[in-house]
């Protein structure tokens, strides 16, 4: 039996994870959790799990003998599974972001605490190629002290939010956009090495999908945060703008330059700009640099998650403390610093106000 019994819930986001979790010595998918039978068989077949051990109840899942448990259900259900995978002994890999509330981060935080189980969200921009190199730049004082620092994630999903032929709403219609911000305000903290502490946040209202399609139709949210060393982050978010192709965009300001990427978009990387005032080579102006996604020199199975070779380190991290005992890059609390904002600047932009973020000690 493998050291490491992993099952997964939510099959359809989560089989992206789970690909890479075949890579890794000592670990099966052993169990898979679902409520669309016939999506549920498909992945069973595909990963070679028993009939018997194909769930559509969550609880007689999380009683089984899994020992990890992957949540890749949507964002409403994330907090109740992880907490009741923790309570019933189980390690917990999430899929971001970690909660739909304050109440349900805390409760999360409450849980790891309790158990003593492992927590990491998977949060794969925390791993593109180009965001860990820039973090050796960063972490070494290339930028200086960064003052500054935006973000846009701009992805239509229309066909997600809202199905044109039969008018269904899909659970992303409920998401606001700044709900979704670990994407962009995840790698900007880790670059930072600094958490938020105030946020308000502003949006434009409802003129490309209607408004009765709920908060996710949204045409953009903008959200401004106050960080815990003083510095300023901007971050964009809209599921409905029209753009193509899809962007990640990253900047930060610091006291001895620049760095971003590009804004062209796609998700194989770009071509972005680095300047550092008084350096060798910049007396003329900023410096092209590649911001690939990927990693140039990743094994070959290291791509089978669909995001380059981002989910593959991601795991191998969640593995490395699992064996450890150490606690994960993006831990219970990292986690709720990339999530715990997004979810305060949403309700700034409907009041105006500046309001603080919930702190969690350790």
């Amino acid at each position: 039996m493998a050291k490491y019994r992993v099952g997964l819930v939510g099959v359809n986001r989560g089989s992206g994870l789970a690909h890479q979790f075949t890579v890794f010595p000592d670990t099966e998918i052993v169990a898979l959790c679902d409520l669309d039978d016939a999506r549920l068989a498909d992945a069973g077949r595909f990963f070679g799990v028993d009939d018997h051990r194909l769930y559509t109840d969550y609880d007689a899942f999380v009683a089984s003998d899994v020992n990890v448990v992957v949540i890749g259900t949507p964002i409403q259900m994330h907090a109740a599974q992880a907490v009741a995978a923790l309570d019933a002994g189980k390690h917990v890999l999430s899929e971001v972001t970690a909660a739909w509330t304050v109440d349900e981060c805390a409760q999360i935080v409450e849980a790891v605490k309790r158990t003593g189980q492992t927590y990491m969200m998977a949060e794969n921009t925390c791993y593109y190629h180009f965001i860990r190199q820039w973090h050796e730049w960063t972490t070494t004082g290339r930028l200086g002290d960064i003052f500054y620092a935006e973000a846009e994630y701009i992805h239509e999903l229309h066909d997600m939010i809202r199905n044109d032929s039969t008018g269904q709403r899909f659970w992303r219609a409920e998401r606001p956009p700044i709900y979704y911000c670990s994407h962009s305000l995840g790698p900007l903290l880790m670059l930072m090495d600094d958490r938020v502490v105030q946020a308000t946040g502003s949006h434009s209202g409802y003129s490309i999908l209607p408004e009765a399609l709920g908060p996710g139709a949204l045409n953009m949210e903008v959200a401004l945060f106050k960080t815990a060393k003083g510095a300023t982050i901007k971050l964009l978010r809209s599921s409905v703008a029209y753009r193509e192709p899809a962007m990640h965009f990253y900047s930060l300001y610091g006291t001895r330059g620049f760095i971003e990427n590009g804004r062209e978009g796609g998700w194989g990387g770009t071509t972005g700009k680095l300047y550092l005032h008084g350096e060798p080579g910049y007396a003329h102006g900023f410096q092209p640099i590649d911001c690939p996604t990927t990693d140039p020199a990743a094994p070959p199975e290291a791509l089978l998650g669909g995001h380059g070779s981002a989910e593959f380190y991601l795991i191998r991290d969640f593995m490395a403390a699992l064996e450890t005992g150490a606690r994960p890059p993006i831990d219970v609390i990292r986690a709720m610093d990339f999530t715990m904002p997004g979810i305060v600047a949403h309700e700034a932009a409907l009041t105006g106000q500046w309001l603080d973020v919930p702190q969690f000690g350790w």
